[in-house]
């Protein structure tokens, strides 16, 4: 059977929410900044970890090798802030929507150091951490199972919301833009159009001095 639009866009989107996780590893030199967005949506949980590896691991990190970390929303607003730290970790409810900004930075140091950050970024679903809720004894698996189904589908209801709210907002743009579009058609062919009688009257009152016609 072939699975209808509804069933396809569902599919989608739980690929979507489960996609709402981001773990990576990168290297920051000091005296620089690497920033990492993400999309979240308003009342969405969102948790994230980060540490410098240790090149050495009999050794104790030096302040050399430390970060500096703030997490910020599209208005500016700061949900955490770490100041020369080689690990740490966030977590809060979004009280706005929009791309949150997680920024990392290394003091200056002479001579340049290199260092290598592990970051883990989850939001929405990904978010729940299901193994503390989960204790052995407290529920059965099924009910388990059926506790992450049934959040999983008030996310999935919550993120169709969200998008059809981001549809809306875009669909009005682009009629306001259309709309700016057209009266500057009007207005660019009306001042064309009286350019061009202006040249007309100037070039007859010129021939008119010149009795040419």
């Amino acid at each position: 059977m072939v699975p209808s639009f509804a069933a396809f866009q569902l599919l989608l989107l739980i690929g979507f929410l489960s996609s709402g996780s981001e773990s990576l590893r990168f290297d920051l030199q000091s005296g620089h900044t690497k920033c990492i967005s993400e999309d979240i949506k308003q009342n969405a949980m969102t948790v994230g970890k980060y540490h410098v590896v240790n090149p050495n691991e009999a050794q104790p990190l030096t302040d050399d090798r430390k970060l500096v970390v703030r997490v910020t929303s599209t208005t500016g607003n700061t949900f955490h802030y770490s100041d020369k730290v080689e690990s740490g970790q966030f977590a809060f409810v979004a009280g706005e929507g929009g791309d949150f900004m997680t920024c990392f930075w290394v003091p200056d140091h002479k001579p340049q150091v290199t260092l290598t950050v592990d970051f883990d970024w989850r939001t929405g679903v990904a978010a729940k951490q299901w193994s503390s809720v989960a204790k052995k004894g407290d529920v059965e698996a099924m009910e388990f199972e059926m506790q992450k189904l049934f959040e999983t589908a008030n996310s999935i209801q919550e993120e169709m919301y969200y998008l059809r709210e981001r549809e809306e907002e875009m669909q009005d743009l682009n009629a306001s833009t259309n709309t700016k579009m057209a009266r500057l058609s009007f207005l660019s062919l009306f001042v064309c159009l009286s350019v061009a009688g202006l040249q007309i009257w100037h070039l007859k009152t010129f021939f008119h001095k010149k009795k040419l016609i």
